[in-house]
């Protein structure tokens, strides 16, 4: 029997990786759109947390507070009591990124969830390609082209679909919500800028520790702990607080980062893009929002600027790439 020439082992092999790698981005982009719509559901009122009730600045601090707890001693497990050795630059960047970054992205998120629909504040926070695109070209790390910039023209366009066709458009809440979603999206801008920055010198599990210390340090000083225990939250509800961190943030994380491993970042970034579409259909199926024609055009067109504002613009250095 003729024996499998080894160069089509290595294209099995690759091409199983990649599989791997899709599938676990696609994973995380799963977590990332069921926890948007659980939390459109705790803010609708749900019989299992409605007794104390849950809003936005709670649920921004315990994500935060609860992944840092359970990351402490992972980190330091699995890479010794040096593992939170840092510069101080260093840590006043993490500074940042947690606090403007972290808190503020969560934060504005959730309200815009609560304040408008989960498709309207998913939607319009997946602008933040295009702010980072003009952060990149202004600072003169990016050159404009006719592609990035028909992708920018597609963004706002589309937000504005969902913006303003929805059942929701004409109430102020709507308008709270999108503006809410729109800060979102800046400060999502900002975390990934000054994250990319800080990755290229620091270890990815040194910057989630500090990021997430100044992010709940933050969220202490402006919810502070007696007010919290003042809520009187049961356990049941500070069980789904838990889980809800672990569900939003710690295991999409570690899912993203698996697929990254595996992948290029340009096919990370297009495959996390079916975040929205898992959002929005699972706030359908469960949470009862209602989806126009118009709004599903706005969602399609701001998708699609995601993927075509990551895009490589040199089909070349792309198989340079795909080669190496």
């Amino acid at each position: 029997m003729a024996s499998i020439p080894s160069d089509s082992n290595n294209f099995f092999s690759l091409n199983a990786r990649k599989f791997e790698g899709y599938f676990l981005i696609a994973a995380a982009a799963f977590c990332y759109g069921a926890s948007a719509a659980l939390g459109k559901a705790v803010f609708n009122g749900t019989h299992w947390v409605r007794g104390a009730g849950l809003d936005p600045l709670i649920l921004s601090q315990t994500r935060s507070t609860f992944a840092l707890l359970v990351l402490f001693p992972i980190a330091l497990l699995s890479r010794g009591p040096n593992a939170f050795e840092a510069d101080r630059n260093t840590v006043l960047k993490c500074a940042a990124m947690g606090v403007f970054g972290i808190c503020g992205a969560n934060f504005f998120y959730y309200y815009a969830i609560a304040k408008s629909t989960v498709a309207t504040a998913i939607t319009v926070q997946y602008t933040a390609p295009v702010w980072v695109y003009v952060y990149t070209v202004a600072t003169g790390k990016d050159r404009v082209s006719w592609k990035r910039s028909l992708a920018v023209l597609l963004a706002f366009v589309g937000c504005g679909l969902v913006a303003l066709t929805g059942p929701e458009a004409q109430i102020r809440a709507s308008t709270i919500g999108i503006v809410a979603a729109l800060g979102a999206a800046f400060t999502y801008s900002f975390y990934n800028v000054i994250g990319a920055d800080l990755l290229k010198s620091a270890p990815r599990s040194l910057v989630l520790f500090y990021a997430l210390l100044s992010a709940s340090l933050f969220w202490l000083i402006v919810n502070p702990p007696w007010r919290v225990l003042a809520r009187h939250y049961s356990a049941r509800e500070w069980l789904f607080l838990f889980g809800f961190a672990m569900v939003s943030m710690l295991l999409p994380l570690a899912l993203y980062l698996g697929g990254l491993r595996l992948l290029d970042p340009t096919s990370a970034i297009v495959t996390s893009c079916l975040e929205p579409v898992f959002a929005s259909v699972l706030a359908a199926m469960f949470v009862g929002e209602k989806l126009s024609a118009w709004q599903v055009g706005g969602m399609a067109l701001v998708l699609s600027q995601s993927v075509m504002i990551q895009l490589p613009g040199n089909p070349k250095q792309c198989e340079r790439a795909n080669i190496e």
